[in-house]
């Protein structure tokens, strides 16, 4: 279906927010938002209002603006707020062909709405999901989220989004094959649009009436429909949608043979992708241009534009896109001669072809399976009615017989054979249900196991996204105290070589000895006050740049990782690195490599940063104790590695001074520090500690005694689970 992705853009432009632009809006928000920063509700829906204001112009910080909105409404325990972040946030992935977190967003959406009771909430949040499977060519999901959505949306009285599942209802059976069905579909909506004044509304069904009809091959209609469409685009200002229609004007050009039309279209349709950046529909509009260079006879440029388009259709998963740009290369590549990429393209055009037919026939194929089976039901039922009424004809007949001949002594027998039969059936049926209680019971303990799952996963998740707002919070934070403490430290240093040059030019001056004495005692005490305000606004910045590191994320992958390379690479590298800038300084090293150690899945980089830490944080204490124990004292750090079934075990050990059992239970603590003054910054273990417990799932431990040892543990899982983003 040739113009089926093109009718998607005209989806993608429909609000979940039923808000109205208006001049320089978004401009008082923003002047609203700064002005009370208060972390309010009301504070929710201006930055929702702000997000649906830049939908258009920005949809970059119109997501950034709703996932903020989305945080505050789940701080503040603000349902409403958090349902609409919820389906403002999935609407805007979605156009950004991020469909999986776009349906997770509309889902999450769904279950709030469900559990507030919010009939209209739960319309949107369907449809959305209705609008995500259609442009991953998923019309059976789409059409079972779009038919549980108009109920609600009738319940609800919400004629908006009654109008648009609608409108998507005729999308779907366009999508399958149904024209039939979809034209008087979209002639109503269009009517139902043009009394409600819904103009977009009204946009996407003279677009979909025009795609429906060139599926119908009926061209006339097909163009008056796109020009209608392509006319109320321009006078809303949807660029969008005017993307869309020029590219369906090409479409229909191009299979009508008209080359002068089709490339005036494309060309067109290019431009306005370029003047706005449009990413969503550059996929379909250089397939069109490429197919329109064709019917010029310009195989060249449609070869390139043809493979751009494909590798962003792979992209984006469009199969439909995927099927086209394949047959595109295909021609151009017969029209330059070469026929062994011409056979290689039209083979996966005709695999892709045979994908989406393969669908189609599996769809009528699981209908006409459902419809079978209702049949042999009905059949059985009714034959077990008449089982039972021809019994009940025989039983009377032999009780009358019985009665006749038999009157005392079949009576008793009767009776006994009545309740033998009663003990029987009881038993069994009391077998039965034992064994019905036996699965309830199974049953109820897998739901609690995953309910309770369940639980643990959304707390996971709202801790994760607490601590990723905390470490945004930090992060602007270090960035707005880094510049003007970079201004301390410049101009202290700058101060002291200025008090060196003044004290040279004055022992150059004659003056009085008393004066002399006042004036050297006055620069000494102005170059120790510089001195300690270049080393402690040292300090601070060595303070901002980890403060920095620990609200960093990691981006890395988790990988399969020898963790006995790793700690044998780490501890040379920290060795050396300590010696570098402590000459004269040495240490035995020792490792006990366990050799059946298995792989652990970790991101090597986050580990490694760790692992430098304790070897660097053991080497201090090594070397603090050899200055005070002299040489009689040698310094040892060790490196051992070991695993349990469920777990791999890292320990790095040193003989220093070993920490205070008093402090022993803050080291893990951010800000905090044993060293004195100057010489660290409290927040190395800190982040240390949240990569192996945070990023991989594993504990982090110490154990010291005084004047002997300290020795660190990490424990990480064999198997680490990738976090949910």
């Amino acid at each position: 279906m040739r113009a089926y992705a093109i009718l998607l853009v005209l989806h993608a432009t429909w609000l979940v927010l039923p808000a109205q632009a208006q001049p320089a809006r978004d401009d008082s928000l923003r002047a609203l938002l700064r002005a009370q920063p208060r972390p309010d509700t009301t504070r929710v829906r201006r930055l929702l209002a702000l997000a649906t204001e830049l939908r258009v112009k920005d949809e970059t910080q119109a997501t950034t603006l709703a996932e903020q909105a989305l945080g505050l409404a789940q701080r503040l325990k603000d349902p409403p707020g958090e349902s609409e972040a919820l389906l403002l946030a999935s609407m805007l992935y979605r156009r950004q062909n991020q469909f999986d977190r776009a349906y997770s967003y509309a889902q999450r959406a769904q279950r709030l709405c469900t559990r507030r009771g919010d009939l209209s909430g739960q319309a949107r949040a369907w449809l959305q999901l209705s609008l995500i499977h259609m442009l991953q060519g998923n019309p059976t999901p789409a059409l079972q989220a779009a038919l549980r959505g108009l109920p609600l949306a009738e319940k609800a009285g919400d004629i908006v989004t009654l109008t648009r599942l609608q409108a998507n209802l005729g999308e779907i059976y366009n999508l399958m094959g149904n024209y039939d069905e979809a034209v008087p579909v979209r002639h109503a909506v269009l009517r139902s649009a043009q009394r409600t004044g819904d103009r977009q509304v009204a946009l996407t069904a003279l677009n979909g009436l025009g795609n429906t009809f060139q599926m119908l091959r009926q061209w006339p209609p097909a163009l008056a429909y796109y020009q209608r469409a392509l006319q109320l685009s321009k006078e809303l200002g949807d660029t969008s949608g005017e993307i869309g229609n020029e590219t369906s004007l090409a479409e229909v050009y191009g299979l009508l043979g008209n080359r002068t039309e089709a490339l005036a279209h494309s060309r067109r349709a290019r431009q306005l992708v370029r003047q706005t950046g449009d990413d969503y529909n550059l996929p379909m509009v250089e397939l069109m241009l490429a197919r329109a260079y064709l019917l010029d006879q310009q195989p060249d440029s449609a070869l390139v534009l043809a493979r751009h388009g494909l590798a962003l259709s792979q992209q984006a998963g469009t199969n439909d896109n995927i099927r086209k740009a394949t047959d595109i290369l295909a021609d151009a590549y017969a029209q330059n001669g070469n026929f062994e990429e011409a056979y290689r393209y039209r083979n996966l055009h005709m695999a892709y072809t045979d994908t989406l037919s393969g669908e189609d026939t599996n769809r009528r194929s699981s209908a006409l399976r459902y419809g079978y089976e209702l049949d042999r039901k009905q059949v059985q039922i009714d034959l077990l009615n008449k089982t039972r009424q021809l019994q009940a004809h025989k039983a009377a007949r032999q009780r009358l017989q019985l009665y006749g001949l038999l009157a005392g002594l079949v009576g008793v027998v009767l009776v006994v054979a009545l309740l033998l039969r009663n003990i029987f059936l009881k038993l069994r049926a009391n077998r039965r249900l034992n064994e019905k209680n036996v699965e309830i019971a199974a049953h109820r303990d897998t739901l609690d196991r995953t309910l309770t799952e369940l639980q643990t996963t959304q707390a996971q998740l709202v801790q994760r996204e607490k601590m990723a707002s905390l470490g945004e919070l930090t992060a602007g934070v270090a960035h707005e105290i880094q510049n003007p403490l970079n201004f301390v430290t410049n101009f202290s240093e700058l101060s002291v070589e200025l008090v060196d040059e003044l004290e040279y030019e004055l022992a150059r001056e004659h003056l009085s000895t008393a004066g002399r004495q006042t004036l050297d005692q006055l620069l000494q005490e102005l170059s120790q006050n510089q001195h300690k305000i270049h080393e402690h606004g040292h300090r601070a910045d060595l303070i901002v740049k980890r403060m920095l590191e620990h609200s960093r994320g990691s981006s890395g992958q988790r990988e399969a990782t020898n963790l006995n390379a790793l700690a044998e690479e780490c501890l040379r590298l920290a060795y050396h690195g300590w010696r570098a800038k402590n000459q004269g300084f040495n240490a035995t090293l020792t490792t006990a490599l366990d050799p059946d150690l298995p792989p652990a899945h970790v991101v090597p980089q986050d580990l490694s940063r760790v692992l430098l830490n304790l070897l660097t944080n053991a080497f201090y204490a090594v070397a603090e104790k050899s200055a005070q124990a002299g040489a009689g004292y040698q310094p040892e750090v060790q490196v051992r590695t070991s695993h349990t079934p469920g777990a791999v075990l890292l320990q790095v050990r040193d003989n220093g001074n070993g920490i205070a059992s008093a402090v022993r239970d803050k080291i893990f603590q951010p800000f905090f520090t044993t060293k004195p003054t100057g010489e660290g910054t409290g927040l190395g273990l800190s982040l240390s500690y949240d990569v192996v417990t945070k990023g991989h799932g594993g504990t982090m431990s110490v154990e010291s005694q005084e004047g002997e040892f300290t020795e660190f543990t990490v424990s990480l899982p064999v198997t680490v689970q990738e976090a949910v983003v």
